[in-house]
């Protein structure tokens, strides 16, 4: 936080702006940071109990949120703490043998669930109403495994009782009712704000590149666009942003608009959903993935049932009574919801359900294999999905999808996260050559587009093993870094070394 070049994000077009919880006393850091850079510091409006308290409208401009340790950023354009870009940045972190840092990193997001109400996309206000895919448990995990992270047993109990009591108050987070995904007992990606995200700055003509898809694709779906009330005359070319437009729901915003169109307000509940998930964007959930709140989506779910096991594990060693039983209750529940609703026989694979249709989808979804790495999947459909792999795998290593749909999370493009989980997920059933095969081709991608321009690269063409990339809407770029990246493939290397190269 004494960084000044934390402050700056090339997604937003204003000034630097650092706020702190209403409660903190300002540090003698960014005093010192005030002084150098004449950064503005500023308190939020009032103390936050959950997410949603404050909002980003009720700032008077954009900024960065306070976090008491030092982070690792993915790299790039993304210069703050991501929620589950972390969890892969601290597991390599903990391969590096950089144990105070990957601590303080998952001791940042206990400060966020304290102060801001729950795991944030992204420590800047305009996420002060989404969260990130709940890797909350699996980062503890890994922390209290290593008990170099820790000064000494009684430390690293009682770190373990700290961090059970902030993933409870997180866990409730996702139980909230706009997280339900209908009466399935499942859970859905939902962003609790309203209207376009403001953090576009850098990306400005997404919207209208929604829009002239869509005009261009009118059988595709429809329901997305509708007229501009402010415009009776759709001959007009030029595109604009028009305040006052009312989108279906009655949400007044600013809103995208080309040739007399403008997006509907449930695109953009969709729209804020497919953020929360990560998964930004891809064809998955429709076109641009506007119907994400619609679904309850198996990555989703399948973290939620590892978490639930995971707290399971921690009230089990933390002799909390009752809690052990709860919490495996819990999970049972879900699973059982997951294949009723997510697995499809005829398929064999996981799917994820459109619970307002009442349809499974079809677009196959590397996310499919999400279940194996939570352990949920049954033998039988764990050897479904290994005879599967073959939609997915590629030279390269694992695409996110067989649709190539122009998005950076379809076809072509496979991303170290989602490989490493395949992987891990692959070898936790036994099968060491699949597990053996991502590994190899992946780090080879690595290792290729490293020795072809000496960087680590966000994302990866997985056809053509390359990091160059061709995308046609949302933003367009292959950032160096990469956060992510550079855990994962440490981790891969681990594991070709432990099932051999």
């Amino acid at each position: 936080m004494s960084e000044y070049a934390s402050l700056v994000d090339a997604k937003i077009a204003s000034n630097p702006i650092l706020y702190l919880p209403a409660d903190v006393t300002v540090p003698a850091d960014v005093i010192e940071l005030y002084d150098r850079c004449r950064v503005q510091v500023r308190s939020l409006p009032r103390v936050i109990e959950k997410m949603g308290d404050v909002r980003p409208e009720d700032l008077p401009a954009p900024g960065l949120l306070y976090l008491p340790n030092k982070y690792v950023v993915p790299g790039g354009r993304f210069n703050e703490m991501y929620g589950w870009d972390s969890y892969f940045i601290v597991l390599g972190l903990l391969s590096s043998g950089r144990y105070k840092l990957a601590r303080g990193m998952v001791q940042n997001f206990f400060f966020e669930i304290k102060e801001y109400g729950a795991v944030l996309n992204a420590n800047r206000t305009y996420c002060l109403t989404r969260s990130h895919p709940p890797f909350l448990t699996a980062m503890i995990r890994s922390v209290y495994e290593y008990p170099q992270c820790f000064e000494d047993g009684e430390t690293r109990i009682v770190w373990l009782e700290d961090a059970y009591r902030f993933a409870k108050k997180y866990y409730a987070n996702w139980m909230e009712a706009h997280h339900r995904a209908g009466d399935t007992g499942l859970t859905r990606y939902f962003d609790i704000d309203t209207g376009p995200v403001p953090e576009l700055a850098d990306d400005s003509t997404y919207y209208f590149d929604v829009i002239d898809w869509l005009l261009a694709h009118p059988r595709q779906y429809s329901g997305y666009l509708i007229q501009d009330c402010r415009r009776s005359d759709p001959s007009i070319e030029p595109a604009s942003l028009s305040t006052g437009c009312s989108p279906r729901g009655g949400v007044l915003c600013d809103c995208a608009s080309v040739k007399g169109h403008c997006l509907a307000g449930d695109f953009y509940l969709g729209d804020r959903a497919m953020r929360e998930s990560g998964f930004d964007s891809s064809f998955r959930f429709g076109p641009f993935c506007g119907m994400t709140h619609h679904f309850a989506p198996v990555c989703l779910n399948s973290l939620l049932y590892r978490y639930e096991r995971d707290m399971a594990g921690f009230a089990d060693e933390l002799r909390v009574a009752g809690d052990v039983e709860r919490w495996n209750e819990l999970a049972d529940q879900r699973g059982e919801s997951i294949r009723k609703y997510l697995w499809q026989e005829d398929e064999g694979l996981f799917q994820d359900y459109n619970f307002i249709s009442g349809q499974s989808s079809r677009y196959s979804y590397l996310s499919t294999f999400y279940p194996m790495w939570a352990g949920l999947a049954t033998r039988e459909q764990a050897e479904s999905l290994r005879r599967n792999l073959c939609l997915f795998e590629r030279a390269g290593g694992l695409a996110m999808s067989a649709q190539a749909s122009g998005m950076q999370w379809d076809e072509p493009y496979g991303w170290a996260p989602c490989n490493l989980i395949v992987a891990e997920g692959m070898r936790s059933y036994g099968y060491f050559d699949e597990a053996r095969r991502i590994a190899r081709a992946f780090t080879a991608t690595v290792d290729h587009g490293f020795a072809n321009d000496a960087t680590v690269r966000e994302k990866y063409d997985v056809v053509r093993m390359g990091a160059e990339v061709h995308v046609t809407a949302g933003y367009k770029e292959n950032v160096i870094g990469f956060g992510w990246t550079n855990g994962v493939y440490l981790k891969m290397r681990e594991l070709l070394s432990q099932i051999g190269e």
